[in-house]
């Protein structure tokens, strides 16, 4: 096999792969290089000369030329004789450079030196589709269902490149047939191996921004800009938007008459519910925008912890707490704050739970004071197994508050 035979034999592997001829010529080089460094121990008596224009390369070998019977390498010396059998104008001590053919470097390293191509062409390959991808990081893409696994689902793009989507990135409500279209957004790329891996994720907040800039044209002109994204995936999110033009009601913008703009990211979302909160920098306004649905009676900020405290009306605080806390960790996650909720009301007969001080671990009594119940009787007012999924108690610790509080009561 001559040079030119093995660069037509790549030819079609580098259009598919997309690689220019200096590229494939440089790749050629890098891999004859490596096989005479294995074949010969070295290659620095070696030139290789390619030519991208004319895709061909030619290999030359710089022998040194030593007396008769003095040749201590019969691949690098060569003797004088044998030289000035070609030109009797060479001496002792020059270098005699002579044209190396790929055959003359044997079939092994022949072999070598194709197995060599194959695995640079696909490191570029990879190297090239990891840096193509880490640029899109944050982006949507439109797949189509490959192989469904029991802990991924492979998903196929247009150009075929192999993406996965694990299932801690799926929506808990996700259900996918072969062959199915679905959107998500590029998670991470990272390599695996020598395999790159593009992860994807349905359930980061990144997706649901790209859909509202998809969807949303204000979104997508800038006109209308995300300032912050809360999700419970598949159940509820919240997400605050903030209008450059004063004419433009953003929260209106993104809704849609009846829903109409939203209803399209709803349904991608498996009917994730979510709430629109206009933003705004006056934070009080903003927590107290943020507990929709719940109305707020009044809001105070601990700017130094991040943290505040948010009263309601006594009907207000089931739904500012939202199932299982939901609609609470939310607003946290929104707005940055540590949000304790607490009762607008004074409650007749009760006693407030800091009276219990001795009976009680402080740390228990703040537990409960987290989710806005400060007083005996609004706690005995709770069902036990509301309290079990809100608290981060123990339901044996729920009981003996629930005992202790009953006991005092009654007195």
């Amino acid at each position: 096999m001559d040079s030119n035979e093995l660069i037509k034999s790549f030819e079609e592997f580098k259009d598919q792969k997309n690689l220019d001829r200096i590229t494939l010529m440089a790749i050629l080089e890098e891999s004859i290089q490596n096989v005479i460094r294995k074949r010969f121990g070295s290659d620095e008596q070696f030139d290789i000369i390619v030519n991208p224009d004319k895709g061909d390369l030619e290999i030359y070998l710089n022998r040194n030329i030593v007396d008769d019977e003095m040749s201590e390498d019969d691949l690098l010396d060569i003797e004088i004789s044998e030289v000035r059998k070609i030109d009797p104008d060479y001496e002792v001590g020059e270098e005699y450079t002579q044209k190396i053919e790929l055959k003359d470097l044997g079939r092994r390293s022949i072999l070598a030196l194709k197995q060599n191509l194959n695995a640079k062409i696909a490191e570029h390959d990879s190297n090239n589709l990891i840096a193509k991808f880490k640029k899109m990081v944050g982006e949507i893409v439109h797949g189509e269902i490959h192989h469904i696994r029991h802990h991924h689902v492979i998903v196929m793009d247009d150009e075929q490149n192999e993406m996965i989507l694990p299932k801690d990135q799926q929506i808990p409500s996700d259900f996918f047939r072969k062959g199915e279209s679905i959107k998500a957004v590029i998670h991470n790329v990272e390599l695996r191996g020598n395999k790159p891996q593009i992860i994807l994720s349905r359930t980061s907040p990144v997706f649901l921004e790209k859909l509202f800039e998809q969807e949303i044209p204000e979104v997508f002109d800038g006109i209308i800009m995300i300032k912050g994204v809360a999700r419970n995936p598949g159940e509820k999110a919240k997400i605050a938007v903030e209008s450059y033009d004063d004419r433009i009601d953003p929260v209106g913008a993104c809704v849609g008459m009846k829903g109409s703009r939203i209803h399209s990211i709803v349904r991608e979302l498996r009917n994730e519910n979510i709430d629109v909160i206009n933003y705004t920098n006056n934070t009080e306004l903003f927590i107290s925008r943020a507990m929709t649905p719940a109305k707020v009676s009044r809001v105070e900020v601990d700017e130094e912890n991040r943290s505040a405290k948010v009263y309601l009306k006594k009907e207000e605080l089931s739904r500012a707490i939202g199932k299982g806390g939901q609609n609470i960790r939310l607003v946290s996650t929104l707005t940055n704050y540590n949000i304790d909720v607490y009762s607008d009301e004074p409650l007749s007969e009760d006693v407030e739970l800091s009276e219990f001080a001795d009976e009680i671990d402080e740390w228990v009594i703040e537990e409960f004071r987290r989710i806005g119940l400060d007083t005996a009787r609004s706690v005995l007012d709770k069902d036990i197994k509301d309290l079990v999924g809100l608290l981060d108690l123990e339901e044996e610790t729920i009981v003996e508050v629930i005992r202790v509080l009953k006991e005092e009561l009654d007195d």
